[in-house]
C-alpha cells in the first residue's frame, strides 16, 4: 500500500473509531459444525403495524438458526437465511418456530444448493 506500519495502524484505528469497521469475527464453515442444510425463507407479513414488526424482528434476532435477516421493500417483506443440521431439523424449526413468528402470514422456502459468494469483501472506493 505504500504506507508505513504506523500510518496503517492510525488509519485502522480511525476506521474503528468512526464505525466504518463494525466488528471483527471468525468466519465458521457451517458444515464443519454440523450445519449442512441451508434454506432461504421469504416472509410475508399479515400486517405492517409497528408493534408487530418490532416483535417479529426481536424474535428473529433471538433465533440462533436464523443467521441473516433482511427487511425488503415490496413483497415478500423479509428474507431469512436459516441453517440447520438436516431437512428434518429444518422442518421442525419451520413448523415450531418460523411459522409461530409474530405477524407471519406466509412463509416460502427455497433450499440453497451451493454457496458461491458468501462474505464478500466490501469494495471501498
Amino acid at each position: 500500500m505504500g504506507l508505513s506500519l504506523s500510518s496503517c495502524h492510525r488509519r485502522l484505528k480511525d476506521l474503528e473509531a468512526t464505525g466504518a469497521i463494525e466488528r471483527y469475527r471468525a468466519v465458521i464453515d457451517p458444515a464443519a459444525v454440523g450445519l449442512s442444510f441451508e434454506a432461504i425463507v421469504f416472509v410475508t407479513m399479515r400486517t405492517t403495524d409497528l408493534e408487530v414488526i418490532a416483535a417479529f424482528e426481536t424474535s428473529v434476532a433471538n433465533e440462533p438458526s436464523i443467521v441473516e435477516a433482511q427487511r425488503l421493500f415490496g413483497e415478500p417483506d423479509y428474507l431469512l437465511r436459516v441453517l440447520a443440521v438436516d431437512m428434518r431439523a429444518y422442518q421442525e424449526l419451520y413448523d415450531t418456530k418460523l411459522g409461530a413468528l409474530p405477524g407471519v402470514q406466509r412463509l416460502t422456502s427455497t433450499l440453497v444448493m451451493k454457496q458461491i459468494s458468501a462474505d464478500r469483501v466490501i469494495p471501498i472506493p
